[in-house]
């Protein structure tokens, strides 16, 4: 049979020949080309990497890999087509299905997301809101129930292959060969994307993140924070326009977390599209330029972090008196607390009291001030606003 065309027909868009396999052994082998300039038919649908195992193609199979290496970087060379939106998201659900009699699970209910080209996006929500399953669909690790998304402009449903390679996913989960070097690691995962030999980077990303002196370490010599850098390596190998991080720091000691963040920050200066999912909510407040709280499978809130911040009126005023007060302010509107140090904490709503009424109630109260100061409601108390009560 003609391996070149049944190849071809395999990847065929239309769907025609979608199903059918060029060789059993092929598809039972799980044939890899991660060196030279091979492409990584694992990119193709062929599935993951079997072991060590590889097959040598031939001239046919080889012919038929590198034209559809050249299909891709046509498809390539048309992304500055797209819209200004790095990730379009509409009407996406969800279903899990029951087991042992247990009913249907809705993960996600119906999702409407748009992502901006070159933004630090954060994706929030408690454990259990969805944040995960959404990100497996846009790895495309898990299918979706309904809706459309779209990544770079390409439809997950019509491109399934260039949507993938337009995203770069750093798992929450270590999953490392314990075998592989870091180099090594990087290659395999190039080879597995289709990159050809001349455009890989491995050193230049060693270097990045931290490693180049690790560079031929067995993985499982390196320490907790090192693997986690390894993992943003590999999502960087095939060059994606999107970087995902879900939880990019847990466990993560302060130094490489701030080798992480500005690791992170110079990459969205290069035009990168960056989306954080964390809990540490003051990493999200400090790095994101719009943040959306999912909860229950819904997005229950969606804009810039200023806004975001700026939507609770509650404020509170910490003033520190000269000496100890005899009494305490008594106002409408405003609630008081002792604190340490001798402190007093003055809570109002900034819509219905100014900050001249609170000073006014200290001094009809006789209490003369040392120092004070203001605290403004943080991305946590606004997340905890709209997720407590839902």
């Amino acid at each position: 049979m003609d391996v070149f065309r049944i190849t071809i027909a395999a990847f065929d868009k239309s769907g025609v020949g979608r199903n059918l396999q060029p060789h059993a052994w092929m598809t039972a082998g799980n044939v890899t080309a991660v060196a030279g300039d091979f492409v990584g038919v694992n990119n193709y649908g062929f599935g993951g990497l079997d072991g060590h195992r590889g097959f040598l193609l031939s001239v046919a199979e080889w012919q038929a890999m590198n034209y559809l290496a050249n299909m891709s970087e046509a498809a390539s060379r048309s992304k500055s087509a797209m819209t200004s939106n790095a990730i379009e998201i509409s009407g996406l659900r969800k279903i899990y299905r029951g087991s042992k009699g247990e009913p249907e699970k809705e993960a996600l209910k119906g999702i409407d997301l748009n992502i901006p080209q070159g933004s630090v996006f954060g994706l929030l929500g408690p454990n259990g809101a969805g944040k995960s399953t959404l990100i497996n669909i846009l790895a495309g690790l898990v299918l979706k129930s309904e809706g459309k998304v779209k990544i770079w402009g390409f439809d997950q449903d019509e491109n399934p292959r260039m949507s993938r390679a337009s995203i770069g996913v750093m798992p929450q989960e270590l999953n490392l060969d314990p075998f592989f070097t870091p180099r090594g690691a990087l290659e395999v995962q190039a080879g597995l994307y289709g990159v050809a030999a001349k455009d890989r980077d491995s050193d230049g990303i060693l270097k990045m993140i931290g490693l180049e002196d690790k560079a031929e370490a067995y993985a499982r010599t390196l320490s907790g924070g090192m693997r986690r850098r390894l993992l943003l390596g590999k999502a960087l190998v095939h060059h994606p326009h999107i970087l995902v991080l879900d939880e990019p720091t847990a466990g993560v000691d302060i130094e490489l977390r701030q080798m992480l963040w500005e690791n992170v920050r110079k990459l969205n200066r290069q035009g990168m599209t960056i989306i954080l999912t964390t809990h540490y909510l003051e990493e999200a407040e400090e790095m994101c330029d719009e943040i959306a709280i999912i909860n229950h499978g819904e997005v229950v809130a969606r804009d810039t972090t200023a806004n975001l911040l700026g939507s609770l009126d509650a404020k509170t005023m910490v003033i520190q008196p000269s000496v100890p007060p005899e009494t305490l302010p008594d106002a409408a509107g405003i609630t008081v607390e002792k604190r340490a140090g001798g402190a007093i904490a003055l809570g109002y709503n900034s819509k219905t009291t100014t900050a001249e009424q609170v000073l006014q109630a200290v001094h009809a109260a006789g209490i003369s001030i040392s120092d004070v100061k203001t605290e403004q409601a943080d991305l946590e108390d606004v997340f905890l606003d709209l997720t407590r009560s839902r």
